[in-house]
């Protein structure tokens, strides 16, 4: 798609479509028209198994092709036709790519299962889990971990998964009592096992209690291992709690553990987030001065981190240590100095340094055009981002992922430009992406603000069908609008969608 000259002509107002009307004084039309929904696809979330078996992957997109216009309660009958064989591979790919779909997700590990000669695996499982916690369907994931119990595949990652979904549910007494009941089902928890809740909990926010977990850990006779202290200690980085990183700095080496090149990442990474800079490059001074050698990712940090306070001299210096420290270029090194010289909007700049990536054949990727973007529309450039979206595929090589189609649908949004954050959305669903309850929102919400009401309710109602609650912030701002505007029929039919919704939990699984 041309965004540029598709935003130029949205700009006139004359060529801006009418809507398709919805009735709002029949629920049954409202109803009808929304009979097929529409599942857009996502991306593979991170910590799962990305699959690279071509075979697998294009009968991935096959079957998610024909998903994208079935209700989970026909998913049976949709794929009897499709010319494809469940295998473990294939069964996991297509559960992450509807890991934003949590009830379409259950209904095909439910057609899985039924395949001839196909058994789930631990990842299967473990993919499904990822879907459902996404909308906090707990007491089925719980009734799945039964199941893997029965099957003999359950592992002690089964709980971390359990209990990552439940801290970004903020449920984090519920994400500590799970690991508490591995020994119901036979597993002692061992050190790994706290490793890993500490993780968690580090990487949801909540670090204060990874700290007592880390604590009782000892409680219960166990020795933290340097992976525990380095977990601990990035959980307080991220927190730009200098106080308590310098802390447990010292307490690995009161129990004598080495600070290595991953603790001296960490450490510069905290430092260089609250801003102090000298004292971060002091600590690569350190550690070249200790005999570690600076790690490519210690690079990027100090280049990015001098490069958003404007020093760019001396990110630049950094750039040239990396390149004569004798590691391959990089492109993470590459889109800190591509974010570098775009905080001191040197854009040209900032596209030698794409066109380099592209000689060294490591990019771009969809991350340097996402923080080009970013500087781009924080300065108003409005254009010039719209013409990096279309080079990203068109000359760049690169496809969009769902955070650049979130960053151009915000940026259309915020600009009142809805007919073009409607064809970016438009472009999105193409491409088999399914945004989340955030892009949902903001859609929904600019809509409603420029009274596109009957656009807002096919969001919504899309939204409803791929199984996400809104939340009652977002539903208040969408039932008043349409109230507001005599629609107050269709406000009752999605109240009574919701509340269904919320009524009807998902079926427990059974054998």
């Amino acid at each position: 798609m041309a965004l540029l000259r598709s935003y130029k002509k949205l700009t006139n107002p004359n060529l801006v479509p009418l809507s398709k009307s919805l009735s709002p004084s029949s629920s049954s039309n409202l109803e009808h028209h929304h009979s097929i929904p529409t599942f857009q696809l996502t991306q593979i979330p991170y910590g799962f198994p990305k699959i690279h078996t071509s075979a697998s992957h294009t009968d991935a997109e096959t079957i998610c092709k024909v998903l994208s216009n079935t209700r989970d309660s026909t998913v049976d009958a949709s794929l009897r036709n499709v010319p494809v064989t469940a295998s473990p591979e294939l069964v996991v790919e297509v559960l992450n790519r509807l890991s934003n779909a949590g009830v379409l997700a259950l209904s095909f590990f439910r057609w899985a299962e039924k395949q001839e000669g196909f058994k789930h695996t631990t990842e299967s499982f473990h993919a499904l889990i990822e879907a459902l916690g996404k909308i906090r369907q707990f007491k089925m994931i719980w009734s799945l971990v039964d199941d893997m119990n029965r099957r003999k595949l359950l592992t002690g990652n089964t709980f971390s998964f359990v209990a990552r979904r439940y801290t970004r549910a903020k449920k984090v007494d519920e994400a500590v009592e799970t690991f508490e009941k591995m020994e119901k089902y036979g597993l002692k928890p061992q050190v790994l096992d706290f490793n890993r809740l500490i993780d968690v909990l580090c990487k949801s926010k909540f670090v204060e209690k990874a700290q007592e977990v880390f604590d009782k850990m000892r409680q219960l006779g166990l020795t933290p291992d340097i992976k525990s202290y380095t977990i601990l200690l990035e959980g307080w980085s991220q927190q730009q709690n200098l106080l308590r990183v310098d802390e447990v700095c010292r307490e690995m080496k009161d129990e004598g553990f080495e600070l290595d090149v991953v603790a001296y990442c960490i450490i510069i990474n905290a430092y260089c987030k609250a801003k102090k800079y000298d004292e971060a490059i002091g600590f690569y001074h350190e550690m070249q001065a200790k005999g570690t050698r600076p790690s490519p990712h210690i690079y990027s940090t100090l280049i990015s981190g001098l490069g958003s306070d404007k020093r760019l001299h001396e990110a630049l210096e950094f750039f040239e240590k990396s390149k004569a420290s004798g590691f391959a270029p990089d492109a993470p090194t590459y889109n800190a100095v591509v974010g570098a010289y775009c905080h001191s909007m040197q854009i040209d700049d900032a596209y030698r340094m794409v066109d380099e990536m592209k000689k060294h054949g490591i990019g771009p990727n969809s991350r340097t055009c996402d923080i080009i973007l970013h500087h781009l529309i924080k300065a108003r450039r409005i254009e010039q981002a719209c013409l990096v979206f279309e080079r990203m595929s068109d000359e760049w090589g690169c496809e969009p992922t769902l955070s650049t189609y979130e960053i151009m649908v915000r940026m259309f949004c915020n600009e009142e430009r809805l007919d073009a954050a409607m064809a970016v959305w438009d472009q999105m669903k193409a491409k088999g992406l399914l945004p989340g309850i955030n892009m949902f929102s903001m859609l929904i919400i600019a809509l409603c603000h420029e009274n596109k009401l009957d656009e807002a309710s096919k969001y919504f109602q899309q939204m409803l069908d791929a199984g996400i609650r809104p939340p009652s912030k977002m539903f208040s701002t969408f039932k008043y609008a349409l109230i507001n505007s005599g629609m107050e029929n269709t406000a009752l039919y999605f109240a009574l969608k919701i509340d269904k919704l919320r009524k009807s939990p998902l079926v427990a699984w059974h054998k």
